[in-house]
């Protein structure tokens, strides 16, 4: 899928579910995410994604890091969006 990210030039607010609770180190690997551990034994990941580009650039990482994704999912445009452009 190609094309311009929703709600017009904003980044979308993403987050990512992976397995396992990350320590606070994998912060700096994935700028601007917020890491939450969860009580099931996962860490959800959430941050801002600019394109497309930049998820796939997400995703790759936690390719590479040998992470178990659970799921991906638009959670709503950044912090501080208000309505449709």
């Amino acid at each position: 899928m190609t094309g311009p990210m929703p709600h017009g030039d904003e980044p979308g607010h993403y987050e990512l579910r992976v397995e396992g609770h990350l320590d606070d180190y994998w912060v700096e690997w994935f700028e601007h995410f917020e890491l939450t551990r969860a009580s099931d034994g996962t860490t959800a990941l959430r941050g801002p994604v600019t394109d497309q580009a930049a998820l796939h650039s997400v995703l790759n990482k936690v390719r590479d890091l040998g992470m178990v994704l659970i799921s991906v999912q638009m959670i709503g445009p950044p912090a501080g969006s208000v309505g449709d452009h």
